[in-house]
């Protein structure tokens, strides 16, 4: 898959691959300063954790291009731009994780100049850029050990290249598995409201020449009734300390059903998806999206006026419903509560 995130070192700007429009059209979304790429975040131009991890890397860079090193309040001025973009969505961890990346940078030497501080930013998200797609493809070939005996791969919401850096972390294993030249056939449930299954996994895979079917989120017990689904790879927004996993809403329906019927549920995200500040999923704060993305379709309202809607972006899976965690350092089995920090802090 071609990169959906550029940064344009000529013009200056970072440039997005605008997904509200897929697959009917490529538009591409361009940032020149920290405010836009707070809309771009906010308003889904970009999404999946991974990815906005990295978009929120360039926009720290940004931020720093219209503030006069002459000016002292510069400091301070950034400082509240900082917390404007870590909330600018506020279930994805890789958002703070990354800015807090950024600001341990600028920390370390409170009195260096601005220049040097931009300098050293846009270093560092280039870095964070090639390191996520480095991390997705160890993914994928961890992954690849878990399905090599599968065919039939169910997935929900859009977890590929254009969720992340640009590989993909549940689609990295489809494509590691595309790459050993295995026989498998994506479901690729629509994942309403916004339709990031049908939009974009379907748009990823059939672009790489993957095969892939797109079904109604609420055919998926019916399939696994007729055993059509051999395993379920999802990815994941947040991870906490007892494996506990935040994910597009409708996932945690999907583990159930996956448990009911003997059928293995993997979670694919790399080790800056994982928040071991917190101990379980309750804690995790579950974001609200518009109203308008349920009653309407476009521009074509489907709910009667007055009707009230829940738009809950996310759910949350227990770690007990699921089978495995693949990150780039491995896979992670229960128990969770011991080896999620064994892996992903190396003790």
């Amino acid at each position: 898959m071609r990169r959906h995130i550029k940064f344009s070192e000529e013009e200056n700007v970072l440039i997005l691959l605008d997904q509200r429009y897929l697959p009917a059209k490529e538009e591409w979304f361009v940032c020149k300063n920290l405010r836009e790429v707070i809309f771009a975040i906010k308003n889904m131009v970009i999404r999946g954790a991974p990815a906005i991890g990295v978009v929120a890397a360039y926009g720290c860079y940004l931020g720093t291009l219209n503030l006069d090193p002459e000016d002292p309040e510069w400091r301070e001025f950034l400082k509240k731009k900082l917390m404007e973009l870590e909330d600018a969505r506020p279930t994805a961890v890789n958002l703070r994780y990354v800015v807090q990346v950024m600001r341990d940078i600028w920390e370390k030497d409170e009195d260096i100049g601005l220049d040097e501080l931009r300098w050293m930013w846009l270093k560092k998200a280039k870095e964070i850029h090639n390191e996520d797609i480095i991390n997705n493809k160890a993914i994928g070939k961890y992954g690849l050990e878990l399905i090599k005996d599968k065919k039939y791969i169910m997935t929900h919401c859009n977890a590929g290249g254009l969720a992340t850096g640009g590989y993909g972390t549940a689609l990295g294993v489809i494509r590691a598995a595309k790459s050993a030249n295995l026989d498998i056939e994506v479901i690729a449930n629509e994942t309403r409201p916004f339709l990031q299954g049908a939009r974009l996994t379907a748009y990823e895979l059939h672009h790489d020449d993957i095969k892939v079917k797109v079904i109604c989120d609420n055919s998926a017990g019916y399939l696994m009734s007729q055993n059509m689904v051999d395993a379920v790879i999802v990815g994941a927004d947040r991870i906490v300390a007892n494996g506990d996993t935040a994910n597009k809403i409708g996932t945690y329906s999907l583990a159930v059903l996956a448990k009911y019927h003997n059928i293995p549920f993997y979670v694919a995200a790399p080790t800056s998806t994982f928040d071991l500040s917190l101990k379980t999923g309750k804690e995790i704060p579950i974001e609200k999206r518009p109203s308008k993305e349920v009653t309407h379709i476009g521009e074509t309202k489907i709910v009667p006026s007055g009707v009230e809607v829940y738009n809950f972006a996310f759910d949350v899976t227990p770690g007990e419903l699921i089978t495995a965690i693949i990150c780039e350092k491995g896979i992670i089995y229960p128990p969770y509560e011991q080896n999620i920090p064994a892996m992903v802090l190396g003790s």
